[in-house]
């Protein structure tokens, strides 16, 4: 059975889609079957895992309008080692073409249980405002995992996705809750982040993870190669801490 996971923050900027991808390549580099799921319209996780958004045949927004199942639609990120249900510009019209729709916010947790022996992990890259397609997101998953900055206004915005995630966990997913909040961008010389640090620390224990993912410019010039960072540079400290991230997403996986 797959753990589905949102990458999910309602600030932008964080490093959601960074994390998606690298944490993809890292569990797919660690012996993992994962399957990416890109939400955002802008579709940069997509194109961040090697595939051409504007060469794409079927997306998720065919699966979400039921015009095709996942299987059909699903591509192979070859360089990366893992699958890919791309977004593309279409993406942005499913939110008016939904509203009309029976069942509109749990039609991607459907088209996620046919293939759910298929997988181990399938990763859901949501967007930065809480809409339809968020909502498909957080209505499939097991949990969030929060990519966060350590600085003051990244404390505001984790309120408001507190908030988001316990009306959806009270009305439409019982299932859902706080996986963990990934510390990313980190400079330990900053005395700031340190104390952000150290407050998610003692408000969240253990929901914090204990892999730290340090600001690194290999990461940041991956997507230009339209390669996650583990793929582009391997032995960057970014790309390291990647895979140990991954590391430890298998090792928690059993208990959530």
């Amino acid at each position: 059975m797959a753990k589905i996971f949102c990458i999910a923050n309602q600030k932008g900027g964080v490093g959601k889609t960074t994390t998606t991808v690298n944490l993809a390549a890292g569990l797919a580099t660690v012996g993992q079957r994962v399957l990416l799921v890109d939400l955002d319209p802008q579709g940069n996780a997509t194109m961040g895992s090697g595939i051409d958004k504007r060469a794409v045949e079927l997306s998720v927004y065919d699966v979400l309008l039921e015009s095709a199942s996942i299987a059909e639609a699903v591509v192979k990120a070859e360089k990366c080692g893992f699958d890919v249900l791309s977004a593309n510009r279409e993406l942005a019209g499913a939110e008016v073409e939904l509203v009309h729709l029976e069942h509109r916010d749990q039609r991607l947790k459907t088209a996620l249980a046919a293939v759910d022996a298929d997988y181990d992990f399938v990763l859901i890259d949501c967007p930065p405002s809480l809409s339809m397609l968020t909502l498909n997101g957080l209505c499939s998953a097991h949990g969030v995992i929060v990519p966060m900055q350590c600085e003051y206004f990244a404390l505001e915005g984790l309120t408001d996705l507190v908030n988001t995630i316990k009306q959806v966990h009270a009305n439409l997913n019982k299932d859902l809750k706080i996986i963990g909040l990934l510390r990313v961008m980190f400079d330990p010389r900053i005395t700031l982040q340190m104390q952000v640090s150290d407050q998610l620390k003692a408000h969240f224990g253990d929901k914090v993870f204990d892999t730290v993912i340090p600001r690194n410019v290999r990461l940041a010039e991956a997507p230009s190669y339209g390669l996650p960072g583990v793929v582009f540079d391997p032995s960057a400290k970014g790309s390291q801490a990647y895979v140990e991230f991954a590391r430890e997403m298998v090792k928690r996986a059993p208990s959530l």
